[in-house]
């Protein structure tokens, strides 16, 4: 099942964080319990050609793959998509245009601008029918907008109105400083969360998806209580801290038990 049909259906999906630009690293990365994985290319290391290489093993484990491109690479929305992918995030969405930018680089007319040439992404899926591609692309492809200061929050209806804006995903780093006047960077920030409940209302009211980036997984619960279905969590150099810290605690609970 296609994320679009996945978020459609109310399911609550899971997506790894990947910085390291390395295929490798991403493989493994596919192979965990997560729903889906992301390349972040804004903050991430993730670059043109590890988007191409990275993407083939996560499509191969059929789970959703997805990228966020940085801010402004429009472009590299449309080539992400030709590489594989199935949604992009696009940061700092602070205008009407920006968005409009985002979705005609996402969709293929008459609805938006994307340009043909899906060949990778075809050939990765196994599926040489153009016409059913064609066909379905527009709405199996997921375009979100990040929101991430009060300009954007001022206009979110404008947005969510764009013809080819699939959902939103709320970036609470960046948020919690726009928020806070710049005087604090707190993504769990309890002044910013009625706004953020209102943004995942909003957003769901529109008939959008409402995804956002968690960084204490105690809040997973919250969030989906305000109608967020996309989240995405942690980062390589998080699950190998994680992952480190649970081991060694193990090892030396048995060194105890032995002694």
């Amino acid at each position: 099942m296609s994320l679009a049909a996945r978020l459609a259906a109310g399911e609550t999906v899971f997506t790894a964080w990947s910085g390291v630009p390395d295929a490798f690293t991403v493989e493994l990365l596919a192979a965990t319990p997560f729903d889906a994985v992301t390349l972040d290319m804004q903050h991430g290391g993730h670059h043109e050609d590890s988007v191409l290489r990275g993407l083939l093993p996560i499509v191969a484990a059929q789970k959703p793959a997805i990228v966020r491109i940085p801010v402004g690479r429009f472009d590299m929305a449309s080539r992400a998509l030709d590489f594989g992918a199935d949604a992009i995030i696009a940061p700092m969405v602070n205008t009407v245009e920006d968005a409009r930018r985002f979705a005609a680089s996402m969709k293929y007319p008459p609805l938006g601008e994307r340009s043909w040439g899906a060949n990778f992404a075809m050939t990765r899926r196994k599926t040489g029918d153009t016409g059913a591609w064609l066909a379905n692309a527009n709405a199996d492809t997921l375009a979100f907008a990040m929101i991430e200061t009060r300009e954007a929050l001022a206009i979110l209806d404008d947005i969510l109105a764009v013809p080819g804006i699939d959902g939103i995903l709320v970036g609470p780093s960046d948020f919690s400083i726009a928020w806070s006047g710049g005087s604090t960077m707190n993504p769990a920030l309890e002044d910013m969360m009625e706004a953020v409940a209102d943004i995942g209302g909003r957003t769901r009211a529109a008939g959008k998806h409402a995804a956002i980036y968690v960084v204490d997984p105690k809040l997973v619960g919250r969030f989906v209580g305000m109608g967020y279905r996309l989240i995405a969590m942690g980062s390589e150099a998080r699950y190998m801290a994680l992952g480190a810290s649970r081991l060694l605690e193990t090892a030396r609970q048995s060194l105890d038990v032995a002694g």
